[in-house]
């Protein structure tokens, strides 16, 4: 065995300096345990006598250190000295490894992947390329209600509505773009996050933000949230679900998406909204299995000038909206959105469009398609 430490253990310019203030430490605490200490007057009298007595032959030799018993000593102290000198970088690099174990080759406590896994993604300024990789298929659950989904790494609700900056477009004023862009992000919020929204109330938040000027419009939402129907269905505009047949697991709604402005067609400025909004639940019969509902809007809202046009200081002009739905019931159109779960049988009708994925923002959506089958939830 060698004293001289192996060439891959870490130097001392490598380690931190709480590590090494710690090492200082505890080495000065050994140091003065370990000091010699001024014997007691006893002990000096005691020595004394054994000494005189040794002179004058009555004490037989090595009463001061057995041969055998200084051989064995001396083979301890020069393991000492040698675990002394190893145990330096030894001690200095485990206290390393606990601060942190990525320094290990490999990561063999997979410190970093977990991390990478879950770490958020940044936001979408630009239309994806290709829809979401493939996720380990992992079972929702109360606790973990977005395992197995894309989803996990995005915002929280609100979090993931994040407004681009404003400029001045044409002759609309930077102020104007700025209102046109929070009132949107309102919008958005009060008809797909707002806890009475979802859990199928009447959403007069999301209501108050639309022109009451707008011929048709809100009398059409007004028709479908008093009387549902094929033609008018709430379900397009609000996020709604049935309070008898679902709950929400947990607090928390995934959103992803991004807003552009343009120039308007009546005087004023035009906003696009494309955001995805996904909803884990679960029924309310008490069971806790849990499953996911998908939501994809694209809507298209525009700020008029009051002083040019007939509209509403402050309210938003819709000028068009469409939404895809993954994991609901087909031609059910009672006013709220219907999860199927995979564990019941009693499935609404067979779909008839084609086979999506949900998660795929990297399309447009194809207006009026028939509701089809989802590859993931």
């Amino acid at each position: 065995m060698s004293d001289k430490p192996s060439d891959d253990q870490p130097s001392a310019s490598e380690f931190p300096d709480d590590v090494w203030e710690q090492f200082t430490r505890d080495t000065e605490r050994d140091i003065r345990g370990s000091a010699p200490k001024e014997p007691s007057a006893r002990a000096r009298m005691v020595t004394e006598r054994l000494r005189r007595q040794e002179e004058r032959g009555e004490v037989p030799p090595g009463w001061r250190t057995d041969p055998v018993s200084q051989g064995v000593n001396s083979r301890a102290a020069r393991r000492r000295k040698l675990w002394a000198v190893l145990g330096v970088p030894v001690a200095v690099a485990v206290a390393l490894v606990a601060l942190k174990p990525s320094l290990l080759p490999g990561d063999p406590f997979d410190t970093d992947e977990p991390q990478a896994a879950a770490s958020p993604l940044p936001v979408e300024t630009a239309a994806p390329t290709a829809p979401p990789g493939a996720s380990d298929a992992e079972t929702p659950t109360l606790d973990e209600p977005f395992a197995g989904s894309p989803a996990l790494r995005w915002a929280d609700g609100e979090a993931g509505i994040v407004l681009p900056e404003a400029k001045v477009v044409g002759t609309v004023s930077k102020d104007r773009v700025e209102q046109a862009l929070k009132l949107t992000k309102k919008l958005l919020i009060a008809a797909n996050l707002d806890p009475q929204t979802v859990r199928g109330e009447r959403p007069e938040a999301a209501l108050d933000v639309l022109d009451p000027k707008q011929p048709g419009l809100l009398d059409n939402l007004n028709t479908a949230l008093r009387s549902p129907s094929g033609k008018h269905d709430p379900v397009t505009m609000f996020s709604r679900f049935d309070p008898d047949e679902i709950r929400p697991a947990g607090d928390v709604i995934k959103t992803r998406g991004r807003m552009t402005v343009e120039k308007g067609s009546h005087a004023g400025v035009a906003v696009r909204a494309d955001y995805t909004f996904v909803y884990p639940v679960m029924r309310a019969d008490g069971s806790t299995e849990v499953t996911r509902t998908i939501v994809r809007r694209v809507l298209d809202v525009e700020l008029a000038d009051p002083v040019r046009y007939r509209v509403t200081p402050g309210r938003l002009t819709v000028r068009n909206y469409d939404e895809e739905i993954g994991n609901s019931a087909c031609d059910v159109h009672d006013g709220y959105l219907h999860p199927e779960f995979p564990s019941r049988g009693d499935k609404g009708p067979d779909p008839t469009g084609p086979t999506t994925d949900p998660y795929d923002r990297s399309k447009s959506i194809d207006d009026g398609q028939p509701c089809g089958t989802v590859t993931r939830t």
